[in-house]
């Protein structure tokens, strides 16, 4: 298959996640992937990795761990999810996204095996979009050499595609709310499907978390012996500041008492947290004999690049894309806001997904915006911009209904004066949507 044909299979498989109404009648377990993984060979088993859980901040965790790897020297692999404009992003070797061509020969012998295996019988369904992708992902980096893998979970832990990993070290970054009708309504289930990625005396790096979801990690960390190294124990804060809304830090390694300056390149007080999670599971690789200098952890941490969260696109106005989807993000981002653009007029471009909190996020962020314009992305599990409008209005001071989002980036642009801030949240798929449009915008607009 060429690259476009391979595209259109995958979407073809259906929605990477099922509906809330679906959701108790879809089969998860580690059936399908297992057996596709045997059939290749185990290339998940290929190089060291790191696996990473949790609600909020894996993304942006996985990243800074990749990049801290890259750093110290080696060929890393970063298989991450959603992607935001193109599927490429989701599989990066040494921060390149996988070419066309590539994606579509390893999409193309993924797609021979899998239909070998059902005809013989031994796959009792074809393997999902998100199992086929993390295929392509196990194969693509063992074939390409990558010296360290790094793999986030795409939903929960315990039944993921991602699971069969066998890595260095697992991560667990904060655990919140979200996609309850999979993971459960209680942070007790949720945090007991997160903690389903721990490996027997594999050591683990927990982020900071509430009490109840604490306590049913480390209590599965103890069953099967895994190390736990928590950031907010091993390093401690001795000054911090705020700088263009990026974190400022003089931290201190308890054990070493070494003294290290961290400037994440992020923006956002939390990414300390995240980029705090990635500085102690390279800790933790330096002990398994990987050579990692402290210097590379300190570039690594300053140079990371991550997209569609808290990613600033120009000023005056400040235009700010952050895909704040779920009450965690969102409460992130209201501090954001209120640290950083108290007393500033900020329009707010929202949208969001049928699965998501819709009134518990608005609650949260709309009080900080002076005008609310609710819109929707190209997708069919968003909710419409009317009926969002009907659901969380009563939480803006002032809002609009346009439901085309190109038409809604263009109308608060022309709207907005320069001392104003733009920003575009609710939503990934929204971000990626209109982080595309902004880049053929920019395109059309230079001679």
């Amino acid at each position: 298959m060429n690259y476009e044909a391979s595209v259109r299979y995958l979407l073809s498989l259906g929605r990477e996640l099922a509906a809330p109404t679906q959701a108790a009648a879809t089969k998860f377990d580690l059936e399908n992937i297992t057996v596709l993984g045997e059939r290749l060979g185990r290339p998940d088993r290929a190089g060291p990795s790191a696996h990473i859980a949790g609600t909020n901040g894996k993304g942006s965790t996985a990243a800074f761990l990749e990049s801290i790897l890259r750093q110290a020297g080696f060929r890393t692999g970063l298989n991450t999810s959603p992607h935001l404009e193109k599927i490429n992003e989701r599989l990066r070797i040494n921060g390149e996204e996988i070419s066309d061509q590539a994606f579509a020969e390893t999409f193309t012998r993924i797609h021979v095996l899998i239909e070998e295996l059902l005809a013989a019988g031994k796959l009792r369904a074809h393997p999902t979009y998100f199992e086929c992708v993390t295929a392509m992902a196990f194969r693509y980096f063992a074939r390409e050499r990558v010296e360290f893998g790094v793999f986030e979970v795409g939903l929960g832990g315990r039944l993921d595609a991602t699971n069969i990993l066998s890595p260095v070290v697992t991560i667990i970054t904060r655990v919140d709310f979200d996609h309850e009708n999979f993971l459960g309504h209680s942070l007790k289930e949720i945090a007991a499907e997160k903690a389903g990625i721990l490996k027997p005396g594999v050591p683990l790096v927990l982020a900071e978390q509430s009490p109840e979801a604490r306590q049913v990690i480390l209590a599965r960390a103890r069953e099967l012996g895994c190390p736990v190294i928590e950031p907010a124990r091993i390093f401690r804060l001795d000054h911090e500041s705020m700088r263009d809304g990026s974190a400022r830090a003089r931290i201190v390694e308890v054990d070493s008492a070494k003294i290290f300056d961290l400037a994440p390149s992020l923006p956002g007080r939390f990414q300390l947290q995240n980029a705090l999670n990635a500085f102690a599971a390279a800790r933790l690789i330096q002990d398994r004999g990987f050579k990692i200098p402290d210097g590379a952890i300190i570039e690594g941490i300053a140079n990371t690049v991550w997209p569609g969260r808290l990613e600033k696109l120009q000023s005056a106005p400040d235009v700010y894309f952050d895909g704040a989807h779920n009450p965690g993000s969102a409460r992130e981002l209201a501090i954001f806001l209120d640290q950083n653009f108290a007393g500033r007029k900020i329009w707010l471009i929202y949208a969001a997904l049928r699965d998501k909190a819709v009134d518990e996020v608005a609650g949260l962020l709309f009080p900080h915006a002076t005008e609310v314009i609710f819109t929707a992305p190209s997708t069919s599990r968003a909710v419409s911009a009317a009926q969002l409008a009907e659901i969380a209005g009563h939480h803006a001071a002032h809002f609009s209904v346009i439901p085309e989002a190109e038409s809604a980036f263009e109308h608060t642009l022309a709207k907005a004066a320069p001392g104003d801030a733009i920003f575009i949240t609710g939503s990934l798929y929204l971000v990626g949507q209109l982080r595309h449009y902004w880049k053929r915008r920019a395109q059309v607009a230079t001679p």
